[in-house]
This record gives C-alpha cells, sequence and structure tokens, in this order.
C-alpha cells in the first residue's frame, strides 16, 4: 500500500477502547481523500455498486443505504482492545492487515467465545482479513502483547444512517449502493 504519512501516537496508561484515542485517530475522510490519492482509490473501489454487490453476495447481508466507514490504525506496544462486539450501526466489519515487519504474524486479531474466553487467533500478513457480520456473540479484541514497530490496518465498517460521527465517514453526503 502507498505509504501513508498519518503521524503514530502512543497509547500512554490508556488502553482497552479505541475510542480512548480519538484524537489521534486517522480515517479515510473527506479531507484525507482530497489529500492522499491511494485513500482516495481505496475509498472508492469500497463505495461502488459492484464491490457493495460482491460484499453483500460474499456475506449474506444487506448494505444497501449504509455508509462507508475506513479507518487506518497504527497500533503500538501498549495498545490492547477488551473482547466486544460491533452491534447496532455496524452492517459488515473487515479488518485488512498492511503491515508486514518481522514477528507481526503474531499480530492478528483476537477472537473470543461466547463467554468471552479466548479462541484464538486470526493470522496476521500483509493484504490479510479477518470480516465478520456484526452480532451479539461476535466478539474480538486485541490480547496486550508487545509490537514490534507499528501494527498496521485498515479497520472498514459500512454504518447505517444512525452513525453520529459523520466527519469519520468516506463519504458523509452518499449512502452506498448495489445499483449501478
Amino acid at each position: 500500500m502507498h505509504r501513508l504519512d498519518f503521524p503514530t501516537a502512543g497509547v500512554g496508561d490508556l488502553s482497552g477502547k479505541r475510542e480512548y484515542h480519538n484524537d489521534s485517530r486517522h480515517y479515510f475522510d473527506a479531507g484525507n481523500i482530497a489529500r492522499h490519492s491511494a485513500v482516495a482509490d481505496i475509498a472508492g473501489a469500497f463505495q461502488t455498486p459492484r464491490m457493495v454487490r460482491a460484499i453483500e453476495d460474499f456475506f449474506a447481508t444487506d448494505l444497501e443505504g449504509t455508509y462507508l466507514r475506513i479507518e487506518y490504525a497504527q497500533d503500538l506496544t501498549g495498545f490492547w482492545l477488551e473482547p466486544h462486539t460491533d452491534l447496532g450501526v455496524k452492517r459488515l466489519t473487515l479488518l485488512i492487515y498492511l503491515s508486514g515487519d518481522p514477528g507481526h504474524e503474531t499480530m492478528g486479531t483476537d477472537i473470543y467465545n461466547a463467554d468471552k474466553s479466548w479462541a484464538k487467533r486470526s493470522p496476521f500478513a500483509p493484504n490479510m482479513a479477518l470480516a465478520f457480520v456484526p452480532g451479539d456473540k461476535t466478539y474480538h479484541g486485541f490480547e496486550s502483547r508487545e509490537i514490534p514497530g507499528v501494527r498496521k490496518s485498515l479497520i472498514l465498517n459500512y454504518v447505517t444512517t444512525d452513525w453520529r460521527d459523520r466527519e469519520q465517514l468516506c463519504f458523509p453526503d452518499a449512502t452506498v449502493t448495489r445499483e449501478a
């Protein structure tokens, strides 16, 4: 992937939820789409009716009328996420792994059982992904561990019109459609 010049920020003594660090998160929003051709290309691809239809068919889900939200995550040692589900306004979550530094093969997302006990870790390698349709038993997170270098990924969601943080959306004035 084209190298983006987004700064990284440490988590300090606070982690467990991404929203604890909202001030240092980076989105494929309107400003970054205008500044970075790679961001524009990726956001544009996931907004197309052809891609929307392909994702809907593969995951047997309905994305019609949702908004595209993509975050460029750069995680450093000290980062961890408690087991959680994506409910409500998220229709699809796609975690796309980007970095392939030595030691990153163990940096995958942790998957948990319905009782939040650890089950397994997804493989982590450039251009691999973990995807799911959020539900009340789709627990995932990131166990605390040493992160060599910077763990880079894209967090892609299709969110409903109830999504409050409109400034995070790729195209805040255009929902996706499966029709060309």
